[in-house]
């Protein structure tokens, strides 16, 4: 009697084992996010403490963001969601040159990326060259978007960069 406790406890004991590193293993998997994931999840927190007027933190967050997308960008490379934002986070970091580079290399991919053609043309105002905005613009006239309004705004001086 002793030796069939002995053998079912050892018995149910694997079964329980097999059990849950089976479970835990597959809940992980489906919980991993990609480093472009992380990435958003990072400049999503930016932009809101960039609106309380935390600059510290916001440009903390935008530095891990950036280095996650490099990561994805290595890993996965031109593709034009992580370019646009490789863009945005380094624009955000102040080297627009760097950023440029990436949103015109996120536009060889996709000339008609909503996002890309925007913060381009946010860039553009930035560093006082207006009629290129205009040109981000005009592609975006037909979008039906945000991005459309939020930039011809910005163009004409009515409305600051959210981002």
């Amino acid at each position: 009697m002793i030796k069939n406790f002995i053998c079912t406890l050892f018995i149910s004991t694997i079964l329980l084992v097999n059990a849950n590193s089976a479970g835990s293993s597959s809940s992980t998997s489906g919980e991993m996010k990609s480093n472009y994931e992380k990435a958003v999840l990072h400049i999503k927190a930016a932009k809101k403490y960039e609106k309380k007027g935390k600059l510290d933190k916001a440009k903390k967050r935008y530095v891990k963001a950036q280095k996650l997308l490099l990561k994805s960008n290595v890993k996965k490379p031109n593709k034009p969601d992580t370019l646009n934002y490789l863009g945005f986070t380094t624009r955000k970091l102040g080297d627009y040159e760097n950023g440029e580079k990436y949103y015109l290399q996120g536009l060889e991919l996709d000339p008609n990326h909503i996002g890309i053609n925007e913060y381009l043309g946010e860039l553009y105002v930035a560093t006082n060259r207006v009629e290129l905005a205009k040109e981000r613009l005009e592609i975006l006239k037909g979008c039906n978007c945000d991005e459309f309004n939020d930039l011809k705004e910005i163009i004409a001086g009515t409305k600051q960069s959210k981002y």
